[in-house]
């Protein structure tokens, strides 16, 4: 009886690492090439049609759904003084890979004045805490 418990203990050690690698491994993901980072949304200029800058994408909102909610942007202001932030749709803001120039962009199709007239976010309570 001795050898088949030498044979069977070593192969459920295999099974129980096989079973906690695939188990680890299950909370991987694949990132796609249409799939966006947000290091490289935070900070883009958004331009209009005309091609003005009207603001620049200060945070994204993520919903409870762990979706894309919206993004912050910042208008307006020089160096930090008279910035208004506002808190506008995904759809208003198209995001996109520019191959040909290598790099990231956005475009909306709302004006400087809609964004300066819309209503305020402010980075405040929860919005300003404390990361860690």
């Amino acid at each position: 009886m001795r050898p088949s418990v030498l044979v069977v203990v070593p192969a459920l050690l295999l099974m129980s690492t096989a079973a906690s690698y695939a188990q680890s491994a299950s909370h991987t993901i694949s990132v796609d090439s249409s799939d966006r980072l947000s290091t490289n949304v935070v900070g883009l200029e958004v331009y209009d049609g005309q091609k003005n800058d009207v603001g620049k994408i200060q945070d994204i909102v993520w919903g409870g759904g762990k979706t894309v909610k919206g993004y912050i942007l910042s208008v307006g202001g020089f160096l930090g003084m008279g910035t208004h932030y506002v808190a506008v749709d995904p759809s208003v803001v198209e995001v996109h890979y520019d191959a040909t120039n290598k790099k990231w962009a956005a475009a909306t199709t709302a004006t400087k004045e809609e964004l300066k007239a819309a209503p305020e976010f402010k980075y405040e309570g929860q919005w300003d805490a404390s990361k860690s």
